[in-house]
């Protein structure tokens, strides 16, 4: 009798560890694929860091196409360069980061890729949000943070949490400081031009603003003052010489 309960509970207890270790790998095997990010020697405010991303596939029909990365703060799109990728890939900034696509790999090939960073914020993590794109269509969105729920707040979630690529950060090497910002492609926008004659005048009030019309005018008509004035003067003077003319001939007679 003995023997029978002890056969049973080691029976029972068979069934219950295999049944443990089956539930723990089929919890597992979804949670595995993930996509990292690597830097050798990251330090807050370090200069020109490479960036190694790796992200493992999840699907067994379709291989991955497309690598879009949400920029944490402290880093603009103008800041990152494409290292090296994939075959036939690609980088294209976006508003919010970049984006590495090119024809798909291999069905459960993973991709591995590098970009250049001019240089890395002052903090002491940073989560690149990742948007994993297969050929098929479908999306693995790795953007998750740690004190998240689950779910990308869009109705997206596998159920296990999509961790978003984290990379910790050394504190800043003494004197580090932040590099100027990259100089603006966007010409300064120009002042109408002014003519030589604008650019020297000056407001001109009374007399000397009449004089200065009047010769305005004047040339605007195309005729000149001076020749008028000469005219006059001609005039008055043959005036005053008839004049003179006539009361000497008037006194001789």
């Amino acid at each position: 009798m003995t023997r029978s309960r002890t056969a049973r509970r080691l029976s029972v207890l068979t069934g219950l560890s295999g049944a443990a270790f089956a539930a723990s790998l089929a919890f597992a095997v979804p949670a595995a694929a993930h996509v990292e990010v690597e830097a050798e020697g990251a330090a807050a405010l370090a200069e020109n860091v490479t960036l190694d991303f790796s992200a493992e596939s999840e699907s067994d029909s379709a291989g991955i196409s497309k690598m879009e990365v949400i920029l944490p703060a402290g880093i603009l799109p103008s800041d990152v360069t494409y290292k090296s990728g994939p075959d036939g890939w690609k980088f294209a900034a976006t508003p919010r980061g970049y984006a590495v696509s090119g024809p798909a790999v291999g069905v459960g090939e993973d991709v591995e890729y590098s970009v250049t960073v001019r240089q890395l914020p002052d903090a002491e993590s940073l989560a690149f949000k990742t948007l994993q794109t297969y050929g098929d269509g479908r999306v693995d969105r790795w953007i998750e943070l740690e004190e998240s729920g689950g779910g990308d707040g869009d109705g997206h979630s596998h159920g296990h949490g999509n961790p978003a690529p984290m990379l910790a950060l050394k504190p800043a090497a003494p004197g580090a400081k932040p590099v100027a910002p990259s100089p603006s492609t966007v010409a300064p926008e120009k002042s109408p031009a002014k003519s030589p004659e604008n650019a020297s005048a000056k407001p001109a009030t009374g007399q000397q603003g009449a004089e200065r019309q009047d010769a305005q005018g004047a040339r605007e008509d195309g005729s000149s003052p001076v020749p008028a004035l000469v005219i006059g003067a001609v005039v008055l003077a043959a005036i005053a010489g008839g004049g003179y003319w006539w009361k000497r001939r008037s006194t001789a007679s």
